[in-house]
């Protein structure tokens, strides 16, 4: 499947705004072997500065010249965040480029990059407790019961903005095509009812209990923007929008 198959968010590798202290910058296309075919998908970093002035990055996109610059003049980059198993590959190549930075591993990481040949030294572990540099500004909980994949999720607090990475993905039609569109339709997760793809839905089988207390510590952040990596992201209703994408935690409602 070739990469005409999505469009990307444009303009990419920049720094664009969300409030204050955060900015989000869309990536190019990756291509992940699913299906039996190569999967394109958009991808997106969130970077948060801190009381400190210390810069926090959630899943690293490929770093521009561009990108560097603009993040430079904001100041030290201190956190490198692998959110889950599946978004870390561009944390050694920015650790190279910020040797001072701690790079946060999520759970599985280490044995998903041994797999893939790929390697990358991570200096500490994401738990459900946020650890004490960002404790006072980034909420944080590791959202468990799939049996594939556990993804940390964070909440900004002085933004009200809850940053996810797989957990809901949101692909607008007029940016995809062709056999591409049919399988993210197929997978539940066409704007505007995106929603975590139906393959990882089902690793949460028999365990949904802890999914929902999960959900329920999120809603209770009661976030008013939802960052997503692959998709349209939410700059309102972020509550709402969380209620619906996780609707088929609820037995009593349709997944799709």
């Amino acid at each position: 499947m070739s990469q005409e198959a999505v469009e990307l968010y444009e303009p990419i590798q920049t720094l664009k705004p969300v409030a204050d202290d955060i900015w989000i910058a869309d990536g190019p296309i990756v291509h992940m072997a699913m299906y039996g075919a190569a999967i394109p998908f958009p991808t997106r970093m969130t970077l948060v500065r801190l009381a400190g002035g210390a810069l926090w990055v959630h899943s690293p996109i490929t770093m521009s010249s561009t990108l560097k610059t603009e993040i430079d003049a904001l100041g030290p980059v201190r956190h490198l965040v692998s959110p889950n198993k599946i978004h870390y590959t561009h944390i050694a190549p920015w650790s190279r480029l910020y040797p001072e930075a701690i790079a946060w591993a999520s759970p599985g990481v280490y044995e998903r990059a041994a797999s893939q040949n790929i390697e990358v030294v991570f200096h500490a572990d994401l738990t459900d407790e946020a650890p004490p540099a960002w404790s006072a500004e980034i909420d944080q909980l590791i959202f468990r019961g799939s049996r594939f994949m556990d993804e940390v999720v964070f909440f900004h607090r002085q933004s009200r903005t809850l940053i996810l990475t797989d957990l809901i993905e949101n692909f607008e039609a007029e940016k995809v095509s062709g056999v591409y569109r049919q399988l993210i339709q197929l997978a539940g997760c066409l704007h505007p009812d995106g929603k975590a793809p139906l393959d990882l839905r089902a690793t949460f089988w028999g365990r949904k209990n802890e999914a929902r207390a999960c959900l329920e510590r999120m809603l209770a952040w009661a976030p008013e923007r939802i960052i997503l990596a692959h998709g349209r992201w939410y700059d309102r209703d972020g509550t709402q929008e969380l209620r619906r994408a996780f609707r088929w935690l609820d037995p009593g409602r349709p997944t799709r």
